[in-house]
């Protein structure tokens, strides 16, 4: 296992984390509508829990309103149970094999439960990167006390780990600074 790939390996990860936290603020609504509101929905269907978007067509026909055309009609119910639970705060209509979901306007209280939602997004993804860290370091101690590594490429190793946690981290925190602006100034 060479340190170079190892670093690249966690690099990775943690650039992964930051991907999924980016994909989860993206689905926070600040103001008009977006089919990616509804991305961190999933349907139970067909024996498996599935994306929305594999079970429905999801379409913005108004700057307020989202259509959701289901494909089978026997998963219509299931579609809208999932939504209204879905904490976003949306209740569609059932109008045949369609759903309507008109967006109500965010207020202050709305808001601040989105900033909140938007937190707690930005906590699990701090925590996987702070998994990733955890499985690198105990890989270099593994190697150091394996005799792979010696301990003062072990100490360059871990602070480099440490540095890239740190760098990843506080860009998670900038995404949110930025996505709390949008969502408090829209």
């Amino acid at each position: 296992m060479s340190e170079a790939t190892d670093l690249k390996e966690l690099k990775r990860r943690m650039d992964g984390a930051i991907a999924a936290f980016k994909s989860d603020i993206a689905s926070l609504r600040t103001g008009r509508a977006s089919a990616n509101i509804l991305d961190p929905v999933t349907i139970e269907a067909y024996g498996s829990r599935m994306p929305l978007n594999q079970v429905a067509n999801i379409t913005v026909p108004e700057s307020r309103m989202l259509t959701v055309s289901v494909w089978d009609k026997s998963m219509v119910s299931a579609v809208e149970r999932s939504i209204r639970e879905s904490n976003l705060g949306l209740n569609p209509i059932v109008d045949g094999q369609n759903l309507r979901i008109p967006l109500p306007e965010l207020n202050e209280e709305r808001r601040r439960s989105l900033v909140k939602v938007a937190h707690e997004y930005a906590e699990k993804a701090k925590v996987a990167i702070r998994h990733v860290r955890r499985d690198g370091m105990d890989g270099l101690k593994k190697s150091e006390k394996d005799g792979v590594i010696g301990q003062d490429e072990s100490r360059s190793l871990s602070e480099r780990v440490q540095k890239m946690t740190d760098e990843t981290i506080s860009e998670i925190d900038r995404l949110l600074a930025d996505k709390e602006k949008e969502i408090m100034h829209v």
